[in-house]
């Protein structure tokens, strides 16, 4: 079996357009949350968003790897995203792996919904003028596995390329399954994680009808997850994107390394459409199948990267599962959730939530749970609210939970040779 490590990152979310921004803005404790201004909010009564404002998508034409004018008419936003942060992962890796087998280099993505934004408009040209107005790239721009393929297209990756769909579990599925990819032997190289675009009133009418977004107007008390008070998630869009690469192959380029990826788990509740099991079984299983794979006990990994959404069933389930899995140890271990700052992502979450915790890795840093306030007795654990804690870890989980009953958890490590 190989030795499957992170040595790119690339992201475009809420809080910035590039890592390094958003890194700083995560360890300042910003919030990228803002009110809705493209569309009236009084119908949904939902006024808060984590809305990419800082991506200018003309920087990236013409930008070797991205795309020209005439070509960004054919893409959705969300493919644009994961173009842009495909080539920010590949420039921070050093390379562009022109000189490996095409053939050992893949692409693998979640997204959770595609182009929902770009439906509505087509289905309001189809009731206004008939299907025959509808635009010929209708289909191609909209669906969700597109991302993938135009990076494939642009880094001329052909290896392994697909899109896994698991709702808000998707880009960690995504980054587990390209990990073993390379460590079963079949790629040396793997772009994965995972995009995502729908903040529209279609979508948040959805979302609010189950009662799942917040309907705050304060933009520092939107996002509070394991806080006694939450009420709901905040949307987000964005993407994120890491380069996996093979032990071996990343060592003979000289190719700095973020963290290893050791161990994946992937389990499903079998419970409920959009509820988590309330007993945490499942949800905790995926937490131990990764820790069992990487080597690690319990009472060796520092901190998790909580799915933490900020809803009321969410925190307190995952609480459980994280009980489950770590027993005694549940206690002793930080928990976080990046949601605090940029809201959720959906099948984008995972992924820039995965970047998160390299850096939290490889910086020593974890950041705190920001608007945290109430403490909830059915969230008891270390949720890190008091403050940004600076401590080595040398071993992390990643937490994502899907509507489906959809777990998936990767273990990161501290890279030793």
């Amino acid at each position: 079996m190989k030795r499957v490590v992170i040595t790119g990152l690339g992201t475009i979310n809420p809080l910035a357009a590039n890592v390094t921004d958003f890194w700083n803005s995560i360890k300042a404790n910003k919030i990228g949350f803002s009110f809705i201004d493209s569309f009236d909010t009084e119908r949904t009564g939902v006024k808060i968003a984590g809305i990419v404002r800082d991506f200018d998508e003309t920087e990236y034409y013409d930008k070797p790897g991205c795309f020209d004018k005439k070509e960004s008419r054919k893409m959705d936003r969300f493919t644009k995203f994961a173009v842009a942060a495909a080539r920010e992962s590949l420039d921070d890796c050093g390379s562009d792996f022109k000189d490996i087998d095409p053939y050992r280099a893949g692409v693998i993505m979640g997204c959770g919904i595609g182009g929902i934004g770009l439906t509505l408009e087509q289905h309001s040209k189809y009731l206004e003028k008939g299907p025959g107005r509808m635009s010929v790239f209708y289909v191609p721009m909209m669906i969700g596995n597109m991302a993938a393929g135009t990076v494939s297209m642009k880094t001329g990756f052909k290896g392994a390329n697909y899109t896994t769909v698991t709702a808000c579990a998707s880009s960690t599925h995504a980054i587990g399954e390209a990990f073993r990819k390379i460590k079963d032997g079949y790629l040396d190289v793997c772009l994965c994680g995972g995009t995502e675009s729908t903040i529209n009133e279609f979508t948040l009418g959805g979302f609010a009808n189950m009662k799942a977004l917040t309907k705050s107007d304060n933009l520092e008390r939107a996002s509070i997850p394991f806080d006694k008070e939450r009420n709901g998630f905040v949307l987000g869009e964005g993407c994120g994107m890491l380069v996996l690469e093979e032990y071996e192959h990343a060592k003979t380029r000289g190719a700095k390394i973020y963290a290893e990826i050791a161990g994946y788990g992937a389990t499903c509740d079998g419970y409920h459409m959009t509820s988590p099991a309330p007993d945490g079984l499942a949800a905790g299983m995926a937490m131990t199948l990764a820790m069992q794979e990487a080597g690690v006990t319990p009472s060796e990994v520092n901190y998790i990267n909580a799915h933490g959404t900020s809803t009321g069933l969410n925190d307190k389930y995952e609480t459980t599962a994280i009980k489950n899995a770590f027993g005694d140890e549940a206690y002793n271990v930080k928990v976080n959730s990046t949601k605090s700052m940029i809201g959720h992502l959906l099948g984008a979450a995972g992924a820039v939530e995965a970047i998160v915790t390299a850096k939290t890795i490889a910086e020593g840093f974890i950041h705190k749970t920001v608007g945290y306030k109430v403490k909830d007795e059915e969230c008891d654990l270390n949720v890190c609210g008091g403050g940004n804690i600076e401590q080595e870890v040398k071993a992390a989980l990643s937490n994502s939970l899907g509507f489906g009953g959809h777990n998936a958890t990767i273990c990161l490590k501290k890279f030793s040779d």
